[in-house]
Order: structure tokens, then C-alpha cells, then sequence
């Protein structure tokens, strides 16, 4: 299934994105099932009950989003968002890091989570912000202290596009931890889709592309992962809590400006679009703040 959230900024309408028999998409309200898609949805069995809904035929539909609807991210207020950082062999290389042989954990700001199609804001004083495709994990149940990778997986409802957009400067200049060149106002756009884990299948095998201005400069596949989803998930649930809702950030390729030769950061009217297989595209257009 891909769960969505259509509307305003808080005033977003959970809805569902299914394929019709002719080809074309259809989008179901979910309001009768759920208020939101968030933690306490998750936590409660509603996908179940969207499973069940729409078994049933009881969802009505809605006309497809107009021209500039605006989709919200597709899980509303995430308790936390963590991320793994150096946890593609290439990024780390380019970036002059050594291999990690644990992974790096650091956390982000949740406020920074925007649709897949808002304005990214360069923030004042900022020289150097970069892009991130990432595959983001949405936790469905919660998790602590998991003894194997099974169970670790069991506990993944679905997955995400995130781009993790960070200002290095801020980043690695500025502070002895990353979380301040992580955590500025709209650096991580997530969606367009929730899409459940058992539509995805096995998380490893995806392709990660992203461009910028319509540049080529990502392209990876989730095989390359240093840490894969099961382990990540497997290994943070021994150090924090997992909870319905939460997303995990799992690291990027190689490809974002910070390695590039000419360094070619983000500037005001600059568009990025990402993809990764199964999980659809998103476009961001950058500006200042």
C-alpha cells in the first residue's frame, strides 16, 4: 500500500494511492479510518484496518490531487528521526572518512520534516548546503532491545524518500556534533508515499538516484549499504526506543557536493529531485531563508 497525506500544512488528509484495473491511479479517503497517518495509527493496527477497508470496499474515493495540491509528508509529527551517517562504503571514501565498523548514529531535528515537493530554505550565513538521497525507515511497532535481525524487521512498517539535507559547514566547522548542520528549518523532506514494506519487499534491493538542476549526481543501490535496514534497526533498538512513527535515515551514496571536486553547493532557485525504485520522486526548488 502507499499511504499519503494530501492539504496544507496541518490541515493534511490521509489518503491512499492504490492502481486501478485500467492502469490509472486511484486515491481513497482514509478519514473514516484514521485522523492522521502518525505514530498512534501505526500503533494501533492501522494498516490492518486499511488492509481491511479496502477489502471491503468501504473507502470512498477522491478526485486526484489538482495541479499544486500540496501532499504533506506521508507521516505526520515522527517522534524522532535518527540517522546513520558514512553507511555507504563510496560516500565514506569520497568524504576522506574512515569505514565505519559500528554505525555512526546522530539524530535530527522531527520539525524538519517537510512534503517531497516544498521549498527547502538555505539558511542565513549558510555556504555550503548539500543533498542526500536517502532511503527512510518508518518504524510500525515498538522496538527495544531486538535479538535478531527477524525481529527487527517486523518492526518496519513501510519506507520512505528522504533527502537528509545538511549544511557542512555548520556541520563539521561549526560543532563537535553534526546535528546543528542537520537540523535547520525544512532539511529533511520526506514522501511522496508510505509505502508498506511488504509492497517494497526486500529493502536492499533499490536504486537511489538524484539530480541536481537536471545534473546527474547520485546514483547508488541500497546492496551497498556498509549496515543494512535489518541490522540498523536491530542495532539502535539496544540504545533507544523505537516507536510507531519514528524514521530512520539510513545513510546516503556517494555523489552529494561535499565530495564533488568543484563543490558545487546549493544555491537560491536550484531544483533537486530524487528517486529511489518502488518509493516514487521528489522535487524540491531551494531558496534563501
Amino acid at each position: 500500500m502507499k499511504l499519503l497525506r494530501i492539504g496544507a500544512p496541518g490541515a493534511e488528509r490521509p489518503a491512499l494511492l492504490e492502481t486501478a484495473a485500467d492502469g490509472h491511479p486511484r486515491y481513497l479517503d482514509l478519514t473514516g479510518v484514521t485522523p492522521d497517518i502518525d505514530g498512534p495509527f501505526l500503533a494501533s493496527g492501522g494498516l490492518d484496518r486499511v488492509r481491511a477497508a479496502l477489502a471491503e470496499g468501504s473507502l470512498p474515493e477522491l478526485a486526484p490531487p489538482a495541479a499544486g495540491r500540496r501532499l504533506g509528508a506521508p507521516v505526520a509529527r515522527p517522534g524522532k528521526v535518527v540517522c546513520i551517517g558514512l553507511n555507504y562504503r563510496d560516500h565514506a571514501e569520497e568524504t576522506g572518512a574512515a569505514i565505519p565498523n559500528r554505525p555512526v548514529v546522530f539524530m535530527k531535528d522531527p520539525g524538519t520534516v517537510v512534503g517531497p515537493y516544498d521549498q527547502v530554505l538555505i539558511p542565513r550565513g549558510s555556504a555550503k548546503t548539500d543533498w542526500e538521497v536517502e532511503l527512510a525507515v518508518v518504524i510500525g511497532r515498538r522496538a527495544r532491545y531486538l535479538a535478531s535481525r527477524e525481529e527487527a524487521l517486523a518492526c518496519v512498517a513501510g519506507y520512505a524518500i528522504s533527502n537528509d539535507v545538511s549544511e557542512r559547514e555548520f556541520q563539521l566547522e561549526f560543532s563537535s556534533q553534526w546535528d546543528l548542520g542537520k537540523s535547520c528549518e525544512t532539511f529533511n523532506p520526506l514522501g511522496p508515499w508510505l509505502v508498506t514494506a511488504d509492497e517494497v519487499g526486500d529493502p536492499q534491493d533499490l536504486g537511489l538516484r538524484l539530480a541536481v538542476d537536471g545534473v546527474p549526481r547520485q546514483d547508488g543501490h541500497t546492496k551497498n549499504m556498509i549496515f543494512d535496514v535489518a541490522e540498523i534497526v536491530r542495532y539502535l533498538s539496544q540504545y533507544l526506543v523505537l516507536e510507531p512513527g519514528d524514521v530512520i535515515n539510513t545513510g546516503t551514496p556517494a555523489g552529494v557536493a561535499l565530495g564533488l571536486p568543484d563543490q558545487p553547493y546549493l544555491r537560491p532557485g536550484q531544483r533537486v529531485e530524487l528517486a529511489i525504485d518502488h518509493l516514487g520522486t521528489q522535487r524540491q526548488t531551494f531558496a534563501s531563508a
